[in-house]
């Protein structure tokens, strides 16, 4: 048996959860891919796989073997970019986990540069607000925003990704406008899940003194998309990164409430497992480049109309804001 080649077969079939998009990947049939799978875990005599009739989901032992025939991969794509005149190490699969608000508006256009430039190198973005460690997640390169925790991993700084608190310019002309962080507690507040759970709202000051101002939670969602929605429609308050609505404040469809106030933003970090391999190393110096430069990009124009600015008395809130249930 090829050993090499079944652990290609094997770390394939792990990285897209189903033999069959493991063999249109390798370009071989699923009956090849199944039996080489068996024939490997015979050789070893260990299960590796749990099988169903669409995914398949890795043992202990097969996690284990995963994260060592990945090892192993690299380092033999290494030994051969080495001694050839091609670039193996900037073929397959490279697989890159990040936060949803920042893989659907900044990654795109970088991502599609990379594959101009390396076509033959492939991309899985796997979009996921949860922490992903690459060491434990069979994740080449994961993106992660604020507090990284423990591991094993090695982190890249990548940037600062900025928040506003932004309202539509409807809600504003019904509800008022408000002038403090005192006055939040009277709207609405449209919220992410698992952002804001104390129903607390930390800001600095132009001193950069933080503040805490309570809120009225509304609306949860577990998407941006829907907060941003919901709030374009005038639904409420809320908080969004700067990335998914600077074109929407550059256009005045959301004012910037608060400007003398800050929402404190996200350090953005790449994390990827040590050691890291040629081809991993050639992607996130792209990242480094890139991504500073394109969140820089997104920073909008936070003039508001004056029409939004008028100074007004806070009209009653919307019914859902003043539920205690809520």
């Amino acid at each position: 048996m090829d050993l090499l080649a079944a652990m290609r077969i094997y770390v394939r079939v792990v990285e897209r959860g189903n033999m069959s998009r493991a063999a249109r990947d390798l370009a071989i049939g699923q009956p090849a891919v199944s039996e080489r799978i068996e024939r490997l875990e015979q050789h070893l005599g260990v299960k590796l796989l749990r099988r169903s009739t669409r995914v398949v989901s890795c043992t202990d032992e097969g996690k284990l073997f995963y994260e060592r025939c990945k090892q192993v991969i690299d380092a033999a794509d290494e030994a051969c970019a080495a001694v050839s005149q091609q670039d193996p190490a900037l073929r397959g699969v490279l697989r890159i986990a990040a936060p949803q608000g920042l893989g659907e508006i900044v990654l795109p256009r970088i991502l599609l540069g990379i594959r101009e430039q390396h076509p033959q190198l492939n991309i899985d973005l796997i979009l996921n607000d949860q922490m992903v460690d690459p060491v434990t997640e069979g994740v080449d390169i994961s993106l992660r925003l604020g507090q990284l925790g423990e591991g094993s991993f090695i982190a890249r700084p990548l940037g600062h990704v900025r928040r506003v608190l932004v309202a539509a310019p409807a809600y504003l002309e019904q509800y008022g406008l408000p002038d403090h962080p005192d006055e939040l507690i009277a709207h609405p507040f449209i919220r992410v899940m698992g952002l804001f759970g104390d129903d607390m709202l930390r800001l600095f000051d132009e001193q950069k003194a933080p503040i805490s101002a309570p809120v009225s939670p509304a609306l949860s969602v577990s998407h941006w998309r829907p907060v941003y929605e919901l709030l374009l429609a005038g639904a409420g308050i809320g908080v969004l990164q700067e990335p998914v609505c600077a074109e929407a404040i550059g256009s005045a469809r959301l004012i910037r409430l608060l400007p003398r106030y800050t929402v404190p933003g996200f350090e953005l970090n790449a994390l990827c497992a040590r050691p890291i391999p040629s081809r991993t190393r050639v992607i996130m110096t792209v990242l480094e480049r890139e991504i500073p430069a394109v969140l820089d990009n997104f920073t909008a124009d936070y003039t508001a109309p004056s029409a939004a600015r008028k100074t007004r008395p806070i009209k009653p809130t919307p019914p859902v804001a003043g539920d205690p249930n809520v």
